[in-house]
């Protein structure tokens, strides 16, 4: 999920964890691998945010899903895996458009 710069906010206060931003050289290595996503870094590796249809939810969630660990003691390089959920959900307040 692609989220705007009020939905990364939200989920910066309530994930610990640092956003690659869209200049990132990364960024377009980490679109072709996973589709177009936010990426968020924390201490366990790659995250997306993915989100949580409910009919009828205002406001919408979404939750953490990690899909790359870190694979060195530096936190330098990561290590792809099948998506896993880690329970973490976000809730996202309406914004205005």
């Amino acid at each position: 999920m692609k989220l705007n710069s009020t939905q990364i906010e939200q989920t910066l206060n309530q994930f610990k964890a640092h956003v690659i931003a869209d200049d990132s050289p990364a960024i377009p290595e980490l679109n072709d691998l996973f589709g177009d996503h936010t990426f968020f870094l924390d201490a366990r590796g790659l995250n997306v945010l993915e989100l949580i249809e409910l009919p009828r939810m205002k406001p919408q969630s979404g939750e953490v899903i990690n899909i790359a660990d870190w694979s060195d003691g530096t936190l330098t390089k990561l290590r792809a895996h099948q998506p896993e959920p880690t329970g973490i959900v976000i809730r996202l307040r309406e914004t205005e458009h």
